[in-house]
């Protein structure tokens, strides 16, 4: 990991300032209040020191949805607006929630940041890695927290995990392999059509470059155009890729190797539905990533998880029967342990506790801009159809210009294009 990353997050250690006393509620604006919004609403709703202040959403739909998932949780009445513009203008909102698509990550917490408040954003942090880097800027330069939603950061189990791996029963670790193995839905294909009634599609679009709307391109079904999403890679990868890297305590990778593609669904989406990439680092370990979202049938009992490897044994790290936890395993393949403690991850209380102390929360922005900098080196890799070394210190792929044009993006003219893109 080098400097620039090790700097900014002392600095921000350092300077953050407290702008919310321990016994103050914390004023909250959701932004984008879809099905992941909506459940973002009712656990931030069910912390007693926070207040939903704003419902925010482009979709009247969905915030009528909203509406009655806050109301079983709180009983005073947000507001409800379509702008985030009002949300960032009231100076009584001390943070706002996003849950938007991807493209409207970084756009939205750097304008949050920049207006004072502080962020709390869904995995992947950013659309594409320029972005990443300026999520991390504004967070720095306004002292703000800025919380990742990745919630392994916050499990119990999770750190569980981590000691029997420091503890040196795998022996010398080696290595980890990610997975996200899974059946994913065939999409279909669609025509172009009418904005459904109630939706602001110009809004919706923000800073993505316009395109006609399309049912296929909406809603969840997003992720799957490069327009607004970053794939499964982005979607659920974003955690095991979150996880793999933190058991393995490495940063930057060096060199990204491996392929991707569309091998199995006829439809219309345009990001891969098998990958299987390679990380390599300068302190000798590797990272394996592997999605096939086409399997009914997972991977060592599980759909999505880690498995990192040891001289001596290895740990499996996922879900068990819907229960977070891990395997150990011996030299021999033979399991010694299964610990599968259901636990709250209280990520979201991480970051109210964080806004109030001051201190960087549990997924910094620098931690989540370095896990997803990691889904969208797997995306290049399978865009440009080539492996590739990677500079970290400028963030970019030097010497392969096929590669590293997809470390940008393209905007359109936007109110919420950030500066320095």
């Amino acid at each position: 990991m080098n400097r620039r990353y090790f700097l900014g997050a002392t600095l921000a250690a350092a300077s953050t300032r407290r702008t919310v006393s321990a016994n103050s509620r914390v004023n909250v604006g959701m932004v984008g209040v879809g099905g992941r919004g909506r459940g973002l609403t009712g656990r931030f709703a069910d912390l007693p020191d926070v207040n939903v202040a704003y419902l925010c959403d482009v979709d009247q739909a969905s915030l009528e949805r909203a509406t009655k998932v806050l109301s079983r949780h709180q009983k005073t009445a947000p507001k409800f607006v379509s702008d985030i513009r009002k949300v960032l203008d009231d100076k009584n909102v001390d943070a706002i929630v996003v849950a938007t698509p991807d493209h409207w990550h970084g756009p939205a917490t750097i304008l949050g940041c920049d207006a004072g408040k502080h962020v709390y954003v869904e995995k992947p942090a950013s659309h594409n890695i320029r972005e990443g880097r300026l999520m991390i800027d504004a967070a720095r330069r306004n002292k703000r927290i800025v919380q990742v939603g990745t919630q392994a950061r916050s499990r119990p189990s999770m750190h569980r995990a981590l000691e029997y791996i420091r503890s040196g029963k795998i022996g010398n670790v080696i290595g980890a392999k990610a997975w996200d193995v899974q059946l994913r839905d065939n999409i279909g294909h669609k025509p172009d059509g009418p904005v459904p009634a109630g939706v602001d599609y110009d809004s919706w679009l923000g800073v993505a470059p316009w395109i006609p709307f399309n049912e296929n391109r909406f809603h969840y079904k997003w992720h799957w155009h490069w327009h607004f999403g970053t794939g499964d890679a982005g979607n659920d990868g974003a955690h095991q890729l979150d996880m793999a890297r933190q058991a393995l305590g490495v940063g930057y990778p060096t060199k990204i190797s491996g392929m991707g593609g569309k091998f199995f669904f006829d439809d219309d989406q345009q990001t891969p539905d098998t990958m299987n990439v390679t990380f390599e680092y300068e302190n000798g370990m590797f990272l394996n990533w592997d999605l096939r979202i086409w399997a009914p049938y997972g991977m060592a009992g599980q759909q999505n998880g880690i498995a990192v490897y040891g001289s001596d044994g290895m740990i499996h790290i996922g879900r068990y029967n819907r229960r977070w936890g891990f395997k150990t395993y011996d030299e021999k393949g033979t399991q010694l342990h299964h610990d599968d403690v259901n636990d709250d991850d209280n990520h979201q209380r991480n970051f109210v506790d964080s806004i109030k102390s001051g201190k960087l929360p549990n997924a910094d922005i620098g931690i989540g801009h370095l896990s997803g900098l990691h889904c969208h080196l797997a995306n290049i890799v399978s865009r440009a159809g080539t492996g590739f070394s990677f500079d970290a210190e400028t963030e970019t792929i030097p010497g392969v210009p096929k590669a590293n044009v997809h470390v940008k993006r393209r905007y359109r003219t936007h109110w919420a294009t950030p500066k320095g893109v």
